[in-house]
């Protein structure tokens, strides 16, 4: 094992022990419900605020007795993590060692300009900026790139006194005089969007609330598209705002009337077309408006059918269409014309094959190129429209990332892609579709010092309890022994088909330069294997997700990479109900569990369609409403609810108290349950941020002090017994 083993955790003192306070026990005020024909009893719903959106928008709405037990939680939390403060300091200390401070992204070239963002040295957010393009002519010059930046936006300043800032989206305007931004100051989603004059550097009057936050100009740089969210926080109507127009006067582009859908906007990377994307989690339909058109209608790609998902491209008089349409589970691409999309018309141009799960596409002039994965490994291939020729991009490596970045710019013969692996920082490359030259642009900077040659990076398999074949990938310092010894951070998520990548992330280095092997659990849930491994753990299948997770964990002991109880799992949001779960299901194979903003009240939550996500959410889990079967599904996973008198693992709960996703009632709810049924083990605790939404603190740096929290609860739990039992006895 390396040196710095996590056997050397906190020492506490006798002193230290006889200080620390008895857990909070929430009051039990029954609330009793009958769903079809079913005695539901919920002894801690009033910790839900009956104001709970007015807490969305001013925090300091939230109900006094709710405030008071949440910050008993934050103290009895702080209280037994008291004794790690040294080492939350030193994690904090490490994790921003690894931060090149004065980072600055890639420029990417759009027109006469480089755009791009940095931070300053000590910036908790970024500056967006740009500078004139090389080469290129600017009033009949030659401008040069080395020529003095214009700070378009400085977010730090704008952060300046608020206790929450989250910068939303920047799209600057097609003749670049203007900058759309948007911004975040509850941690609620709620954005305000402005634009600013790049000119003199000052706001116009055009102000509007209430949206997600995302921006799409128009062709004439005179108007941009909007979403906005409607009083259930729901994003639902798109509309179009003319500069220096009042926002009452907005022309309504569309009107979701179901509120099973999310909508959003997007455009073609040809910059013809904004895209109204309107989807829940299995199907979708997508409008499309002629930007070059001031007052163009949106036009309906293929109308919503159940089941049939597509995403869109543009490309001269065609558009491209990645969709699962006539039974390609694992997606297509087909084309259609401009003309009439109707998909009577659509006609194959990448088939289907089954395995080979196709990502993304994006259309340059010429070219289409798609992101796949096969065989749990991704890559990028690029065609010729004109001859079909293909050629792909890969690596030879057990487990990586791959991503790619089509920038501003359709007519152009560079595309940029980024890799990285669990244990290679990421590299950023350009390259040239002409002639397949591959051009480093950046490597990140771990300014404290990173050496690839003094870790592993595995892939391993478990075997399901069906027999499937899931994927481990693993990360862990060349010399650690593995014997059954090495403690182990075992992560997971598995919902709505998103793939856990095998990306660099600099901050567990913290757990495995003190021997820790570095797991992801690569679950039924997502699309790691396809989209049949997506199918295979939603709904009827959810408990999937959940057996292969302990299936993992197994399968690391039997390797010998860790041992039982040596085991500490983490999740977030929808892997923070994976975290419930497994908790409830083997409690002993875990030495201690990190839930962050975790989905754990699922049963009450999908029951309640006035909840923003609710109605959208059935696809993915059922309808317990209207659906007996799916009611006595949920009910019979759903962590809240199947809570039992047995021992627990410590449990680290962490929840935001704007969060419009997972609402901060659920942790809450969990842990008081949790306490107040298990028989031992422990202890339980509750972190709420009480100044932030679902992803916790906005600032890069702020933010370290929450994962720093979590990596010493998981050092802790596999050290030294805990300090005292979670049950109190008053």
């Amino acid at each position: 094992m390396h040196s710095d083993s996590p056997s050397r955790g906190a020492s506490i003192s006798t002193k230290e022990k006889k200080r620390l306070p008895l857990p909070p026990r929430a009051d039990i005020r029954p609330k009793t419900t009958v769903v079809h024909g079913t005695k539901l009893r919920d002894d801690y719903d009033w910790l839900r605020a009956s104001n709970w959106k007015d807490v969305l928008r001013e925090p300091d709405a939230l109900p006094a007795d709710i405030r008071a037990y949440l910050d008993a939680e934050n103290a009895y939390c702080k209280a037994l993590m008291t004794p790690t403060r040294a080492m939350q300091r030193d994690l904090v200390k490490e994790m921003r060692g690894r931060i090149k401070e004065d980072d600055t992204s890639v420029p990417q070239p759009d027109g006469a300009f480089l755009y791009y963002s940095r931070y300053r040295k000590g910036g908790e957010h970024p500056l967006i900026c740009r500078k004139p393009r090389s080469g290129v002519l600017r009033n009949g010059k030659t401008v040069n790139n080395e020529a003095r930046e214009q700070i378009m936006l400085d977010a730090d300043k704008l952060a300046h006194g608020k206790d929450f800032f989250d910068l939303g989206d920047t799209a600057h305007s097609r003749d670049h005089r203007l900058l759309g931004w948007s911004a975040d100051e509850a941690g609620s989603e709620l954005h305000t969007i402005r634009v600013r004059n790049l000119e003199n550097g000052e706001d116009l009057s055009d102000v509007i609330g209430d949206t997600t936050g995302d921006i799409v100009w128009d062709g004439a740089s005179r108007a941009f598209a909007y979403v906005r969210l409607d009083e259930d926080h729901r994003p639902s109507r798109v509309l179009r705002h003319r500069l220096g127009e009042p926002a009452e006067q907005d022309v309504l582009l569309h009107d979701e009337a179901d509120a099973g859908m999310f909508v959003d906007i997007d455009e073609t990377q040809s910059g013809r077309f904004l895209l109204i994307s309107i989807s829940d989690h299995e199907t979708s339909e997508i409008r499309a408006v002629d930007l070059l058109e001031p007052d163009a209608a949106p036009v309906t790609i293929a109308p919503r059918q159940v089941g049939r998902q597509y995403a869109v491209e543009h490309h001269d008089e065609v558009f491209l269409i990645l969709t699962n349409a006539d039974g390609a589970e694992d997606f297509k691409i087909v084309t259609a014309p401009v003309a009439d999309p109707d998909p009577a018309n659509w006609r194959d141009l990448v088939p289907h094959k089954p395995g080979r799960l196709i990502l993304r596409h994006v259309c340059l002039k010429g070219r289409l190129i798609r992101l796949e994965r096969e065989d749990g490994l991704p890559r990028i291939v690029i065609r010729d429209l004109a001859s079909g020729a293909e050629n792909s991009i890969a690596f030879d490596e057990e487990a990586y990332a791959l991503g790619m970045d089509a920038g501003y710019e359709f007519d152009t013969d560079t595309l940029r892609f980024i890799y990285a692996s669990m244990a290679r920082p990421a590299e950023t490359y350009d390259y040239d579709l002409a002639t397949g030259e591959r051009t480093l642009l950046k490597r990140q900077e771990v300014p404290s010092g990173h050496d690839p040659a003094a870790y592993r990076v595995r892939r391993i398999f478990a075997t399901a309890k069906d027999g499937a074949q899931v994927p481990i990938s693993l990360l862990h310092r060349a010399d650690t022994v593995l014997d059954g010894s090495a403690p182990c951070l075992l992560y997971g998520y598995g919902s709505y088909g998103s793939a856990m990548s095998a990306s660099f992330r600099t901050r567990p280095l913290s757990l495995v330069d003190r021997g820790f092997v570095y797991a992801i659990a690569h679950v039924r849930g997502g699309t790691d294997k396809g989209w049949r491994w997506y199918l295979d753990g939603k709904r009827d299948r959810k408990v999937n997700t959940f057996t292969d997770f302990i299936a993992a964990g197994e399968a690391l002991i039997a390797a010998g990479f860790t041992a039982r109880g040596r085991i500490v799992a983490e999740g977030g949001s929808a892997g923070g109900m994976l975290m419930g779960a497994v908790a409830n299901m083997t409690p002993s194979l875990f030495a201690g569990i990190i839930a962050e903003v975790p989905f754990v009240d699922v049963l009450n939550t999908i029951l309640d369609d006035t909840l923003p996500l609710t109605p959208p959410e059935w696809p993915e889990w059922g309808d317990p409403i209207r659906d007996v079967a799916a009611f006595k599904l949920i009910r019979s996973y759903s962590p809240y609810d199947n809570v039992q008198a047995q021992a627990y693992p410590p449990i680290l709960a962490m929840g935001g108290l704007t969060d419009p996703r997972v609402t901060y009632w659920e942790p809450a709810k969990w842990v008081a349950r949790l306490r107040a049924t298990m028989t031992g083990g422990g202890p339980v605790m509750l972190h709420t941020n009480m100044e932030a939404g679902h992803g916790g603190s906005a600032g890069r740096f702020d933010s370290l002090k929450e994962t720093a929290l979590s990596y010493a609860f998981a050092i802790q739990a596999v050290g030294e017994a805990w300090p005292q039992a979670t049950i109190s006895t008053s």
